[in-house]
């Protein structure tokens, strides 16, 4: 049993290793996957990582305890912690992945497989593992509002982009923040009482959504969160937070269940 909990990840690294030899065959199991795979222990689900681990759900949790922790969440925010100190950029981990993968696992049918099959191992868990309140939340926050504003950039712009078309064809005001030009503070800077914000932001957390996500709780208007963890510097200034675990195949993350997310949001506001 480990002499106190561990407060890092490399502390819990640590702890593996000088305990590495008593745990059990599946324990051992469960602790080379954490350490050959941070991200994924980071924001997958219990269910995908213990598919993925090769293990049942509950050995998860049985791992975590073996270290002082109560459950296998509070062991998952080292892993989000360590995550948040660093930013990989996009190119370093479609290398990292392609190297991982082999030039066998890299052709086009071979890649559909394998993201399909994560995407639809966390659409399956999406419904379960979803806020339900903080969804309802949503929902009435922005049936309420007279103009929606929203904001997401690089990765969420996909998903900041497609709320906005959905939403003007549920006939709701919607205004995209689209910075083009540099304009982002200017094109958010009409946001008042009356009005929400939806901001859909992921780590590394884009500074601009931070800037205009603060102005806007600053006029006292409420603000929907899309995003993949409690620690989002954003969340303590949203009325309602939506955590999202996307899949993620050998560091490339999915949009899948973000776009789930706004399609249940803009469907369930039309007239």
């Amino acid at each position: 049993m480990p002499s106190g909990v561990p407060k890092t990840l490399n502390e819990l690294k640590l702890q593996i290793a000088e305990q590495h030899q008593g745990l059990s065959k599946r324990l051992r199991q469960v602790a080379q996957y954490l350490v050959d795979n941070p991200n994924q222990i980071a924001f997958g689900t219990v269910a995908t990582i213990a598919a993925d681990a090769g293990v049942h759900p509950s050995t998860l949790v049985r791992f975590a305890n073996a270290f002082g922790f109560s459950g296998f969440s509070e062991m998952q925010r080292l892993f989000q912690h360590q995550l948040l100190q660093e930013s990989p950029s996009y190119s370093d981990r479609v290398r990292i992945a392609r190297e991982s993968l082999g030039e066998s696992s890299t052709e086009p049918l071979s890649l559909l497989s394998q993201f399909a099959s994560a995407n639809s191992a966390t659409l399956d868990q999406l419904v379960n593992e979803v806020d339900q309140k903080a969804l309802q939340k949503a929902e009435e926050i922005l049936r309420g509002a007279d103009t929606v504003y929203i904001m997401g950039v690089r990765r969420a712009f996909v998903v900041a982009s497609y709320f906005a078309y959905a939403l003007r064809h549920a006939e709701r005001r919607a205004f995209l923040v689209d910075g083009v030009g540099g304009l982002t503070k200017e094109q958010g800077c009409s946001v008042r009482a009356g009005d929400a914000m939806i901001a859909v932001s992921f780590h590394p957390y884009a500074q601009e959504t931070q800037d205009l996500v603060k102005e806007a709780a600053g006029r006292n208007v409420p603000i929907v969160l899309i995003t993949d963890s409690e620690l989002s510097p954003l969340a303590s200034r949203a009325s309602s937070v939506l955590i999202v675990k996307e899949a993620e195949v050998h560091g490339i993350r999915s949009l899948s269940a973000s776009l789930c997310i706004a399609q249940a949001l803009s469907i369930s506001l039309a007239n």
